[in-house]
């Protein structure tokens, strides 16, 4: 979609606020947020305003490689692998009232037990936890979890007071709530923006320049970048790859390109017709062209997807399948599967430049191999609900990791009942199996062999089409320092300047 002159303008000058006042840093992002219930959401749009919004007992730094501390000051491990003592700093909620073991403690039970939990799978193998006094909370596992320290930096599994989740209700937290980091929710003006402000009971609140945040929703790429280049925002977040040389041009901008975790791939509705068999969707992903897609859509600075899991990332499984490109052959698995005429509705995010290029691609490649994609561009706010409802065939999604250990990416696209793996509705009680196995296994090498063979036999069904891995690539404003987004997606506002 590309907006009128006019409209442009008019977007330009709706995008002046408050946020002009000195030290507010407005950041220009397509979707706006969904909710402020850390435990009900599983979206970037999300998790990343979570990370300036609440604290966690463990964090990531921000090399994306090690854990820190967070909330929990230090914590110690029993020699059997069951108990954990986590002793919690001295630290405030925005309302002034203490952070206590308790209050962690009922995290950790919500995010288990309750019904609107999109992570409860991966936090099953908590058996008890329980606040000894304010600053002592011991939980106690089931079985020894490896991956269980890197899934408390996960921003669901955000501390959040109980005496306010309970007084307020989860409708009314969810829209604005008690805040544990660096900034505390102000004002969110649905599909606009979320306004946020700095939190002077923050624990680190020393560490925080900026006055205040405003995340600002501006769906369509080409209108976002027009934002920043005339000043209206200064920075934006998913620049397209069509931009980037030319945005390297402005003498006013500053283009931040950051290693990720991130991944594109073609989610598949499994329980749609011929969709449900392994060989039609072998077959369409021998009928996809990545290398072009890289070419074209990501101007080479992504590079062919093969493994769910990453390049960079733990366990990642460089000799996975690459499936060759043959639309004859594709067309031909088709017919003997018996879906020789296939027709595919295609959800599309429209005003994403990068998924409509990706769009038409992947139309005009299926074609050759016979089959009929109908492109519904809707609008991104409406993508995940039509995902959630099963209401579509195809859709390209992307996904970032969110903690070191592969065990939750891996739960979630792989082997969660809750959330119908990523909304593609693929089932392989075996792979769900080993996915549970996986998560408890305490040698390395064997836990690396458990990954491998996962990876290969998601490649081998075709959970999803695995298309490219690419870079976060954003833009700031020359007078903007220090915007920066580590491997999992965490930006690091805390540490933000605005001259």
């Amino acid at each position: 979609m590309r907006l009128s002159i006019a409209t442009t303008l008019a977007v330009l000058t709706f995008g002046v606020s408050m946020a002009e006042a000195q030290g507010v840093l407005t950041i220009g992002r397509r979707e706006d947020s969904t909710t402020f219930d850390p435990i009900k959401s599983a979206q970037n749009v999300d998790n990343w305003v979570f990370s300036n919004v609440f604290d966690v007992l463990v964090r990531v730094d921000k090399t994306g490689t090690k854990l820190e501390p967070g909330l929990a000051q230090s914590w110690t491990v029993s020699e059997d692998g069951l108990t954990y003592t986590f002793i919690m700093r001295g630290a405030k909620f925005s309302d002034g009232s203490p952070i206590t073991a308790n209050d962690a403690a009922y995290t950790l039970l919500r995010i288990r037990d309750n019904e609107g939990s999109l992570w409860s799978d991966s936090y099953k193998v908590i058996d008890t936890a329980e606040a000894k006094d304010d600053k002592t909370l011991v939980v106690k596992l089931k079985t020894p979890s490896v991956p269980f320290l890197s899934t408390l930096a996960l921003p669901n599994v955000s501390v959040i007071s109980q005496k306010a989740m309970e007084e307020l209700g989860e409708d009314t937290f969810a829209e604005k709530p008690v805040a544990s980091g660096a900034f505390v929710v102000k004002e969110w003006r649905r599909g606009d923006r979320v306004i946020l402000e700095k939190n002077p009971n923050f624990w680190q609140a020393d560490r925080v320049k900026l006055d205040g945040v405003e995340w600002i929703s501006v769906p369509d790429d080409n209108t976002r970048m027009l934002n920043v280049q005339a000043g209206q925002l200064d920075t934006a977040i998913f620049v397209p790859f069509s931009r980037v040389e030319e945005l390297k041009k402005d003498p006013n901008l500053h283009v931040e390109i950051n290693t990720s975790t991130r991944e594109d791939h073609l989610l598949i509705n499994h329980e749609h017709g011929a969709l449900a068999k392994k060989e039609v969707r072998q077959a369409i992903d021998m009928a996809i062209d990545k290398k072009a897609i890289v070419d074209t859509v990501t101007f080479n600075l992504g590079e062919i997807a093969y493994s769910y899991i990453p390049k960079g990332s733990l366990y990642h499984y460089a000799g996975n399948l690459q499936r060759p490109y043959d639309p004859e052959k594709a067309k031909q698995m088709l017919a003997d599967a018996g879906a020789s005429a296939l027709s595919l509705n295609y959800v599309v995010n429209a005003g994403n430049e990068t998924d409509e290029q990706i769009a038409v691609l992947l139309q005009q490649q299926l074609q050759k191999a016979g089959v009929s994609v109908n492109l519904q561009k809707v609008d991104p706010s409406q993508s995940w609900d039509m995902l959630i409802a099963g209401d579509y065939d195809i859709s390209v999604m992307y996904w970032t990791n969110d903690i070191l250990d592969p065990d939750q990416k891996t739960t979630f696209v792989l082997g969660h009942d809750t959330n119908m793996n990523y909304m593609t509705r693929y089932r392989n009680d075996k792979v769900k199996d080993l996915v549970a196995a996986a998560r408890l296994e305490q040698d390395p090498k064997q836990r690396e062999a458990m990954y491998v063979d996962l990876q290969k036999m998601a490649k081998d069904d075709v959970n999803w089409i695995d298309l490219y891995y690419s870079p976060y690539i954003n833009v700031t404003r020359k007078n903007i320092e220090n915007f920066y987004q580590n491997p999992l997606g965490r930006f690091f506002l805390e540490d933000t300047v605005k001259n």
